[in-house]
């Protein structure tokens, strides 16, 4: 289906595996307590489930903002478009960023791979 991208697909799902438990380590929170928070914020979750995430089963993308969260740290980041946890915007360096996925308005709403629409009055 997304032939010609999918070395980025893979590429951004290892950057999401690696930085939900480099995060969480470098926060020194356990799984367990990752469970919790996330249980804070109405997702229910099982450590088996989280270290699964961890390595490599497909995440839920529907849970980033929860993930991002719980582990005091932005879904930008998460998906590897910065290297600071807080940041928001993304930094416009580092594997997941090309020349072509820079958008002129600065705008990311998004994200970088999908086209802006225009619309039509």
């Amino acid at each position: 289906m997304f032939n010609d991208k999918d070395d980025l697909a893979v590429d951004r799902h290892l950057i999401v595996t690696h930085r939900l438990r480099a995060r969480r380590i470098q926060l020194g929170l356990t799984q367990k307590q990752v469970v919790t928070r996330l249980g804070r914020r109405g997702i229910r979750t099982t450590n088996k489930t989280l270290s699964s995430f961890e390595h490599g089963a497909g995440v839920d993308v529907v849970r980033l903002p929860e993930l991002a969260a719980a582990l005091d740290c932005t879904v930008t980041y998460l998906l590897g478009l910065t290297e600071q946890p807080t940041r928001w915007e993304p930094d416009h360096t580092g594997p997941a960023h090309t020349a072509q996925s820079t958008p002129a308005d600065g705008n990311w709403i998004l994200g970088p791979d999908i086209p802006h629409r225009t619309t039509h009055r």
